[in-house]
């Protein structure tokens, strides 16, 4: 076994939504360089480094999700209110990566050192004052901050519906962290515990509240009626998106993921697939596992922990859990009124993220 296959390929039209979204948030961020390099040059650094990591690639599948639900309720595809909120959507996004990355100490992402890595490297290499891995944490806590008022600022117009669907979504996604925070801290994390952590830290935040979004956006009269089909579909369907990183984490290739090899076995990531396996060793298997979320993990013992996961049927009961949840959430789209044009891009959209062919 080595990790999920990402079978399904992207839909056809989402690099043009990809696209179109990275238009704002680039003169977004061109726009803030450029007045704040004029107030004090020592502006311009650390906005440029914040544009990088905002500009960095990813799937842009959340600006997706409220698109289509936007499209699916008659909003016209070409309006800017919804290109601006798919921006604030990847300036959340934006946000919790870099704080994610200090409470993890993740040294590198897609390729390149973090921005508290960056930072604490400048310090060093400047001979400034004080704690150089302290100074870049703190650089990085604000520049997520910064990224964070950004994302307001984006639907400053947007209906009051709207935005209080996009205060839910970031105190979900801020309260289901802290909920992963406690389970890597306590080590350990039943089955039902972990799955709450993918529903607040993951499925909330990257499909059912943009789902929300978009509605709120085009109709907020229509809300009511539709949220509760609207996460009927995407809460399995987060759920689903997940597990199937929780498995990249574990066994994807670092030049796809972003991230070293190994990374989430050595946090002690609170996951499914950990609790499923804890639930399915005994022996010598429970002794890895004993070892899982140990910091000094060589790449042996990485392999082992690969090897106890997959011989645990862990692995497989992962697999087969993801397809369920796809079905559920696809099955889940015909009670919603929304347009055939939009229910297909969705069930797209739902085998993409998932990593599944149909």
């Amino acid at each position: 076994m080595n990790g999920p296959a990402t079978a399904a390929p992207p839909p056809a039209w989402l690099a043009g939504l990809a696209d179109a979204v990275e238009g704002c948030l680039a003169s977004t961020l061109d726009a803030e360089v450029e007045r704040w390099s004029a107030v004090d040059p020592d502006f311009e650094g650390p906005l440029r480094a914040l544009r990088s990591v905002v500009l960095a690639g990813g799937k842009r599948v959340r600006p997706a999700f409220c698109h289509w639900a936007f499209v699916g309720v008659g909003g016209d595809p070409e309006e800017a209110g919804v290109r601006r909120a798919g921006a604030a959507l990847e300036m959340v996004h934006a946000f919790a990566l870099l704080h994610d990355d200090v409470m993890d100490n993740s040294p590198w992402r897609h390729g390149a050192a973090t921005l508290h890595v960056d930072y604490a490297s400048r310090h060093h290499r400047a001979g400034w004052r004080g704690d150089s891995a302290r100074f870049g944490e703190a650089a990085a806590i604000l520049l997520g901050d910064v990224v964070h008022v950004y994302g307001d600022k984006l639907l400053a117009d947007a209906p009051l519906a709207a935005r209080q669907v996009f205060n839910e979504l970031r105190l979900e996604v801020n309260l289901g962290q802290y909920l992963d925070l406690l389970g890597a801290a306590r080590g350990w994390a039943d089955a039902e515990h972990a799955r709450r952590i993918c529903r607040y830290k993951t499925a909330k935040y990257t499909i059912e509240r943009p789902l929300h979004l978009g509605v709120a956006l085009a109709r907020p009269g229509r809300l009511a009626e539709l949220a509760g089909p609207l996460s009927a579909y995407g809460l399995p369907l987060g759920e689903a998106f997940q597990l199937t990183d929780d498995l990249l984490g574990v066994f994807g290739d670092a030049s796809v993921t972003g991230k070293p090899v190994g990374e989430d076995l050595r946090e002690g990531k609170p996951t499914v697939l950990f609790a499923t396996a804890v639930a399915g060793a005994s022996g010598a298997a429970a002794r890895v596992l004993g070892r899982y979320g140990a910091a000094d993990l060589d790449d042996d013992e990485v392999a082992a922990l690969q090897e106890v996961l997959v011989g645990t049927g862990a692995v497989d009961a992962v697999e087969t859990a993801i397809d369920h949840l796809v079905d559920e959430a696809v099955s889940a789209l015909d009670r919603a009124t929304i347009t055939s044009e939009a229910r297909a891009a969705l069930v797209d959209l739902a085998h993409y993220v998932a990593g599944r062919d149909r």
